[in-house]
């Protein structure tokens, strides 16, 4: 049977909500001056949609037990989540100055021991969605109808701990599943699909049971109508959505920087890039 999400938390709209994000990250990259500032930009409207389309939780109670669990695999993309926990309100605004700092809640790479809504540790990479098979078996012996979104990148289509999760989600047809993977086509080492070649990918999920839906990461109405097909999908397997997006998407000038996995950027261009977000939106 068909679950119902998250109820809408107020009349704001999903490109609102992502443009929201994206400005809470560059807020706190300049706290840094640098990091994985270029995936949340990216990232941003898949975490809209999640956040205020999908999932089920309360803001006043992070570990609300009938809540939908978000892992995150790729720790160091903690930046983009935090920046939606603070548009969620689970988050207070307040401590995004403190980002990365000494003594702060919400460390450079993501720590479920730190951080309210941080569901797991995903520091070491390729872990997260074999993490969620296991969130999804518990969740299952307990009765309940939450679903459990695990977050992880192209970058960690290499490892092989991946595809055991992968295998062992099919194998227990596990229906509360919704993996999505950011494919921005970059990584440290350079391009990821030159890195370890994991095309075709729709092929390979389906190969091993999936449910497989491919779109843009980037446009707020495929990704309602993805989120949605998976939450309702009447089959007994998990679900995946491949999301292909823009790395910096909403800056043009950091968008177009040949390498962008680790951003140093001068002081004078944070202004720069929140004036060119604020000038996108009411473009």
């Amino acid at each position: 049977m068909p679950r119902a999400p998250q109820p809408a938390l107020s009349n704001v709209s999903l490109v609102d909500r992502a443009y929201r994000i994206r400005r809470n990250a560059l807020r706190m990259g300049e706290v840094q001056g640098q990091g994985y500032i270029a995936q949340a930009l990216g990232i941003a409207d898949v975490l809209a949609v999640s956040y205020f389309h999908a999932m089920r939780y309360r803001p006043e109670n992070p570990e609300w037990e009938e809540r939908d669990r978000f892992l995150l695999s790729i720790g160091h993309y903690a930046i983009a989540l935090y920046a939606a926990l603070i548009e969620a309100g689970i988050i207070l605004d307040d401590e995004l100055e403190s980002y990365g700092t000494d003594d702060s809640r919400l460390p450079m790479s993501g720590m479920a021991a730190y951080t309210p809504g941080m569901e797991i540790t995903g520091g070491s990479l390729g872990h997260g969605l074999g993490l969620a098979v296991g969130f999804c078996l518990g969740l299952k012996r307990k009765q309940s109808s939450s679903f459990v979104y695990c977050l992880f990148s192209d970058g960690e289509l290499g490892e092989g701990s991946i595809w055991e999760g992968a295998w062992s989600a099919s194998h227990w047809k596990l229906d509360n599943l919704i993996g999505i993977v950011d494919v921005n086509n970059q990584q440290a080492d350079g391009p990821a699909s030159q890195v370890t070649g994991f095309e075709p990918l729709e092929a390979r999920f389906e190969s091993f049971g999936w449910h497989v839906q491919r779109v843009n990461g980037n446009d707020i109405d495929a990704l309602v109508a993805a989120f949605d097909a998976a939450r309702n999908l009447a089959e007994p397997k998990p679900r995946i959505i491949i999301c292909d997006t823009k790395m910096a998407k909403g800056v043009p000038f950091l968008e177009e920087r040949e390498r962008n996995h680790f951003l140093r950027v001068e002081p004078h261009e944070w202004r720069k890039a929140l004036e060119l977000l604020d000038a996108g939106r009411t473009a």
